[in-house]
């Protein structure tokens, strides 16, 4: 096997992983400062999701889906693989509920940031956008966690 082709897989598992985790850590931080009910800390915790999701997210993000295509050029899949069209469909679906709930979270970081600046509590326009980030990322995490275990499971999933 190529030493390329043995790269590529790593930063793709690795891509994977790490798009994976910084779901995890963002929902987590992002809850941890949430239940403090305290804006400064609530401004500081939105402050490190939204910057997790530029050095984390993004760029797994863009490096999982080159390096996916690349193994399914190299492998010479067809794209109709069940296993592959699950991925990519699932890519797709995490897509569509991540970007709108990644701008919600560079609007909760601006309100909150007025909040501390002004020292106002948090305003109804920050709980009912939290409701929407929560209603579009716990399915976006779900669905790579589904993307993780079709790579894993491939062909088992779908075999006769």
């Amino acid at each position: 096997m190529p030493p390329l082709i043995l790269v590529v897989k790593a930063l793709h598992v690795l891509s994977a992983t790490i798009f994976f985790g910084a779901g995890l850590m963002s929902a987590f931080w992002k809850y941890r400062g949430d239940q403090s009910g305290d804006p400064k800390v609530v401004a500081w915790a939105q402050r490190q999701v939204v910057l997790a999701d530029w050095i984390f997210t993004v760029p797994s993000g863009v490096i999982s889906p080159l390096t996916g295509a690349y193994l399914v050029s190299f492998y010479m899949l067809p794209w109709q693989t069940p296993w592959v069209l699950a991925s990519v469909g699932g890519y797709l679906g995490a897509m569509v509920l991540w970007l709108p709930a990644a701008w919600i979270q560079i609007e909760l970081r601006k309100i909150t940031l007025q909040c501390v600046a002004e020292n106002t509590p948090l305003p109804a326009r920050f709980h009912a956008l939290n409701r929407a980030w929560l209603l579009l990322g716990v399915p976006a995490f779900g669905v790579s966690v589904f993307i993780i275990y079709a790579m894993v499971a491939k062909p088992a999933l779908w075999a006769p």
